[in-house]
C-alpha cells in the first residue's frame, strides 16, 4: 500500500526498496516502525518516537497492527 492510503495515526513500516526522503532528512530504516500523521505536498509528516521524519508520499508501506503479538 501507498503511504497516502494510511489513516491519521497509523502506525507502518517502510517496504519500499528505495524511499524517498527530502535533502538533508533522516533515511528510512525498514526494522522501524513509524506514526503517520498527514501528507503535505509530496512528502509526509510522519514520527520515529520524538524525532520527525518526512517521507515521498507515494512511499510503498506496510500497516503495522499493534494489537498482534
Amino acid at each position: 500500500m501507498k503511504l497516502y492510503d494510511l489513516k491519521k495515526g497509523d502506525k507502518f513500516r517502510i517496504i519500499d526498496e528505495e524511499p524517498r526522503v527530502p535533502p538533508g532528512a533522516p533515511e528510512a530504516d525498514p526494522d522501524k516502525v513509524y506514526w503517520f500523521g498527514s501528507i503535505d505536498g509530496m512528502y509526509s509528516y510522519c514520527k520515529d518516537g520524538d524525532e520527525l521524519v518526512h517521507f515521498a508520499a507515494w512511499t510503498e508501506v506496510e500497516r503495522v497492527d499493534e494489537t498482534e503479538k
